[in-house]
């Protein structure tokens, strides 16, 4: 991974058109070619990124040049470099998930055409740039549903989701990409906000779902 800190701005030219003025930022360059540029907030959330597969062209004038293979490009103009520096991290073993959650991703997984008829499986833990989406599959209408489980739902699952969202639809072979939340127990300020984000929440009971062995799974 190479981090670099420097004084620059950013402009985006895709299906829409970012600029960020220039100011002092994090610029995030991982092994699998993202790059990713970060404020001092926001938590994790990136001011903007551009996800692999793209390619990195440093010009000598100070400006980078993302491109994707849609011809997406992030442009980051440098005006100053503080930091640059490079690390290798290694292979990460991943996000061990809480028992349930993760059993409830099988089951799911087996069973997709419970979330609705028509559905079919595309994968579990889908890799993004971001991490893995629990489940990523199709709808009756060949339109691509994102869904997270968690055992709890609450607001930072749905941000997580969001996330996703954002992300999965930049790829023209999957876009439009809807969203499903699914948890035994969903907030309700974590529903509010998916419903406003139009995500669709299913509560599920895990102990249902572990005994059924013959009929479909049971959405609650």
């Amino acid at each position: 991974m190479r981090l670099v800190i420097a004084r620059c701005s950013v402009d985006y030219a895709g299906r829409l058109t970012a600029h960020l003025p220039s100011a002092p930022r994090l610029i995030l360059v991982k092994a699998d070619n993202s790059v990713s540029i970060h404020a001092d907030d926001r938590a994790y959330k990136p001011l903007n990124w551009m996800s692999p597969p793209c390619t990195l062209k440093e010009g000598d004038d100070g400006v980078w040049t993302v491109v994707n293979k849609a011809g997406e490009k992030l442009v980051i103009t440098m005006e100053e470099v503080l930091h640059d520096s490079s690390h290798e991290l290694g292979v990460d073993p991943g996000l061990i998930k809480d028992g349930v959650e993760a059993h409830l991703q099988e089951l799911l997984a087996d069973r997709i055409e419970t979330l609705g008829d028509g559905y079919s499986l595309i994968r579990r833990e889908y890799p993004t740039a971001i991490g893995p989406v629990d489940i990523l599959c199709r709808d009756a209408d060949g339109a691509t549903v994102a869904v997270e489980i968690k055992r709890r739902g609450e607001i930072d699952g749905v941000e997580q989701l969001t996330r996703y969202l954002e992300l999965l639809n930049r790829d023209p072979h999957l876009a439009p990409v809807r969203g499903v939340f699914a948890a035994q127990e969903i907030k309700p300020q974590a529903r509010v906000l998916a419903t406003d984000r139009g995500i669709s929440c299913v509560v599920l009971d895990y102990n249902a779902l572990r005994g059924i062995e013959d009929d479909k799974l049971r959405l609650f």
